[in-house]
């Protein structure tokens, strides 16, 4: 017994799923997915073979050429609080198999809005959030970094509402009745008048992680070659997407030339309702830059578990500030660096007493990855990378990412794999940087880099100004976007009297 990954049951010595076609038919009366799923293995296996599951009802496992059962048992009376409830099938030299299962109203992964919690308070809506181990209350899956799927997917909603996929998409059509053949015994209304199929494919394989969805009344507007973005329908919101968008094409051609081609054809944007419980949009544009570099760094290269998600998000924040350097300057960047140098201080002090979590590389056994979520890997990652970009000069640096990326692309890695590559293309640089102590050891070390950022010193000062009464004069605030406002809020004093504000004229 070899598990591959401490937040799942997927044995080293199973074969990984290669591709799953799953058939998904969306009830948004009981808020539930009745499914089904047709696995390919990378080579036939005999024995027990596991399957990350959480919240999910399992009806069936079939040859999916014979419709032969195949035995399976779903060890309800042992769910891990962590990694759910173990999913066994005996398989017999199978190279695939079928299951047919539905989802749970409480499914961690699927968040199911009413009309009113919609910008638009006429139709339902549904999306996904699988990160960090959330894909298998959706469908049964070796649910961790390590395995890489490819997938199809045929999604049955109702008609007045359309469907947009992390995957491309294949057609809009009638619902037929050899679409699920698996589902019959389900009885749904699969070919029912008011509902319309969706079909999509990811060609490309993925973490399951990355698997992504999301339905309602939803429109879209063309912003660049290869951007589409999708919101709600006849609302303003779709509209001033598009508009605050409009220089994504920019960031994809800047983010070639740092990092190389981008892989994945297209690079469409989803506005989700108000009710979307994430932050972010404070500052959409930052969002889409860190999005964006994950096409690299994260999507394209992924840690094996996340005991190594340094490798994801530090990296991607390293990739995220070089764009945005180049598309809106050095001072947005260092004020990114400074922002991102506070949250790292308040988050080692927040895990002073459990100092394993201030690791890049950490023990991550027993431990819920939601629960240690942190500026950690994201800030401290990218400390170390700009450590090593100090060290050795942006153009090396710059040369060995691009390496790096073309050497492990599509595929998931640990810290060990960097650091070994590290060394081979950057000959000496463990006698110049302390590459144990920066991964394994705890806390900030001391060569990290503390910012210098005028414009995120004045913002602080001023909003330290509050104490006295004193607010911001407009000129001092005319050039703010969200991220400077969001920095000034955060610096106010924990309360202020009214009698102590009042405001400069111009």
């Amino acid at each position: 017994m070899a598990p591959v990954d401490p937040h799942s049951f997927t044995e080293s010595t199973h074969p990984a799923t290669t591709h799953i076609a799953l058939t998904l038919y969306f009830d948004f009366p009981s808020s539930t997915i009745h499914a089904s799923a047709l696995f390919t293995l990378q080579t036939p296996h005999s024995g027990p073979f596991f399957l990350d599951t959480r919240s999910l009802t399992v009806h069936s496992a079939l040859h999916p050429d014979t419709a032969t059962p195949i035995p399976f048992s779903l060890s309800t009376t042992t769910s891990d609080p962590i990694k759910g409830t173990l999913l066994t099938l005996t398989l017999s030299n199978h190279s695939s198999f079928l299951l047919t299962f539905s989802t749970s109203p409480s499914s961690s992964a699927l968040q199911w809005l009413l009309p009113p919690q919609t910008f638009n308070k006429t139709h339902p809506f549904v999306y996904t959030q699988c990160q960090a181990i959330h894909a298998r209350s959706i469908f049964p899956s070796q649910d961790t970094p390590a395995r890489r799927i490819r997938y199809s997917a045929i999604l049955n909603i109702p008609s007045d509402l359309s469907a947009v996929m992390a995957a491309s998409h294949v057609t809009r059509r009638p619902p037929r009745d050899d679409d699920a053949p698996a589902l019959a015994s389900l009885n749904l209304n699969w070919c029912s008048q008011d509902r319309v199929v969706e079909e999509f494919v990811m060609e490309q394989p993925v973490p399951p992680y990355l698997f992504a969805f999301a339905v309602g009344q939803l429109g879209n507007r063309e912003v660049g070659p290869r951007t589409r973005v999708y919101a709600e329908e006849g609302s303003a919101l779709l509209d001033s997407a598009a508009k605050e968008f409009e220089g994504t094409e920019e960031m994809i051609r800047e983010g070639e030339k740092l990092f190389g081609e981008y892989d994945w054809e297209r690079f469409d944007l989803l506005v989700l309702p108000p009710s979307f419980p994430y932050g972010g949009m404070e500052n959409p544009k930052m969002v889409v830059a860190h999005e964006l570099a994950h096409s690299w760094t994260g999507n394209l290269i992924t840690n094996k578990t996340n005991e190594h998600f340094w490798l994801n998000e530090g990296f991607t924040t390293y990739a995220e500030r070089r764009i945005v350097e180049a598309v809106q300057g050095e001072k947005r960047a260092t004020l990114n660096v400074g922002i991102g140098w506070r949250g790292l201080n308040e988050d080692i002090e927040r895990f002073k007493d459990n100092l394993e979590f201030t690791k890049l590389k950490n023990n991550q056994q027993g431990i819920d990855p939601d629960d240690v979520y942190s500026e950690v890997p994201y800030e401290k990652g990218f400390q170390f990378l700009f450590r090593i970009e100090r060290q050795v000069g942006r153009s090396a640096f710059d040369e060995f990412l691009k390496k790096y990326i073309a050497k492990f692309k599509f595929q998931s890695i640990d810290t060990d794999t960097f650091l070994d590559f590290l060394k081979e293309n950057i000959p000496g640089i463990e006698n110049q940087i302390d590459l144990v102590m920066w991964t394994e050891g705890t806390g900030i070390p001391a060569d990290a880099y503390e910012p210098e950022s005028g414009v995120y010193t004045s913002i602080v000062s001023l909003a330290k100004e509050a104490a006295n009464g004193r607010m911001p004069r407009e000129e001092e605030v005319a050039d703010w976007h969200g991220q400077e406002w969001e920095l000034y809020l955060d610096n106010l004093p924990k309360s202020i009297e009214s009698s102590q504000v009042y405001t400069h004229s111009k």
